[in-house]
């Protein structure tokens, strides 16, 4: 209650730097908030901490890749170059895909959380749950566009990060108690060597959305959207340090049957109301999460084939990949396939900063880093593999 009070107070709510950090910071920590914490507890152990660490310091990387290209675009100084172009191009339709696979990463979230907590707690239930709300984006995107339901972001972030904010604090109250009276459990991994490497690729969407700010240029001025990038991979890694620390030394691995709403098992142990409380940030954070890569994607689609394929068609067909990708595989192998196509656009943006870095005097050390960027985003795209 009292981080609410904090969210709706007017100069905070009202400040530019803010309102361009909540789309970035709502993508970040939405999903991945949900499912990561089991994962890395169950998976790595005592270890989960640094993997959490890596994949912030990657994600942050990559954004910085994005921020110099955000910088030089507005700078306009590869205008009349062909091949930055050509690669804008080539990104903008890997993003389109990942757009497709993350929606059905959210809903199929979304339909196993809304299922979670009653009789019909199984998969089938929960895809078709995911499958009814596919139906329902279609159709009101399709007849009225997601002007109004956009429109919802801004109170459906307020309200996830209160909920976020009060199960860390349930979470550390009950740190404390352990704490006390020595019952903090050291997991060891269960993972090693490359195998647990090509599964932290595989979890690198979980720490997606900061790319987000690039697409903000029509209501932000260039350096409102690199510091609000910053603002918000600043917080979102606060966020999910603190919640990882906690969580990988208060369970022990029998205590985790690993699912997509492990999460909701665990906290039930901390408090009572966790449950419903997460189950309603799970339940507005996918839906709006869905409904902004839907019109994005739709837009996108629209945009690449110069209108050969209407926004209303790329929803279409967006819907019909995501039922086809909801019925054919599980959450985890959804999450394993948006990793990878997150990737492969953050190695194409990391690709075009290390053109423009390495032609430009004093930016060597910078191209270099793009260029290691780039390498390390072909490789999670090809090696990355998900938690099954």
């Amino acid at each position: 209650m009292v981080t609410a009070g904090v969210l709706l107070y007017p100069r905070l709510a009202n400040a530019p730097v803010w309102r361009a950090a909540i789309t970035p910071l709502a993508s970040i920590i939405g999903s991945g908030f949900l499912v990561l914490g089991p994962i890395l507890d169950v998976s790595y152990g005592a270890f989960a901490p640094l993997v959490m660490a890596a994949l912030c310091l990657v994600a942050y990387l990559f954004g910085a890749a994005i921020r110099f290209n955000i910088a030089r675009l507005d700078q306009q100084e590869t205008g009349g170059d062909p091949g930055s172009a050509m690669l804008e191009t080539v990104g903008s339709w890997a993003l389109a895909f990942a757009y497709i696979v993350s929606v059905a990463y959210y809903l199929n979230l979304l339909g196993a959380f809304a299922v979670s907590l009653t009789e019909l707690n199984d998969p089938f239930h929960a895809k078709l749950v995911t499958s009814g709300v596919f139906v329902v984006i279609l159709m009101v995107g399709w007849v009225r566009g997601f002007g109004a339901l956009e429109r919802m972001e801004q109170i459906s972030v307020g309200v996830k990060l209160s909920i976020i904010v009060g199960l860390l604090f349930g979470l550390a109250w009950f740190f404390v108690g352990k704490a006390a009276t020595g019952e903090l459990v050291v997991n060891p991994s269960k993972l090693h060597g490359w195998q647990a490497v090509t599964m932290a690729f595989g979890l690198l969407v979980t720490v997606q959305g900061f790319e987000t700010s690039r697409y903000l240029g029509a209501e932000y001025d260039a350096g409102t959207r690199i510091r609000s990038m910053k603002l918000a991979q600043g917080l979102s890694t606060a966020i999910y340090m603190t919640y990882i620390v906690f969580l990988s030394l208060l369970f022990a691995p029998d205590t985790i049957k690993l699912s997509e709403t492990a999460i909701i098992d665990l906290m039930a142990i901390v408090a009572p109301i966790l449950p419903i409380l997460l189950i309603t940030a799970a339940l507005s954070a996918q839906f709006s999460a869905a409904v902004a890569d839907t019109g994005g994607s739709g837009g996108l689609l629209a945009e690449l084939t110069g209108g050969r394929i209407s926004v209303r068609a790329g929803y279409a067909l967006l819907v019909a990949l995501g039922l086809g990708l909801t019925w054919m595989m599980s959450v985890f192998e959804i999450i394993g396939y948006a990793s990878r196509a997150f990737a492969l656009y953050y190695a194409i943006q990391a690709l075009i900063a290390a053109r423009a870095a390495l032609g430009q005097p004093g930016s060597r050390g910078k191209g270099i880093l793009f260029s290691g960027l780039f390498v390390l985003g072909l490789a999670i795209a090809v090696f990355g593999t998900s938690v099954e």
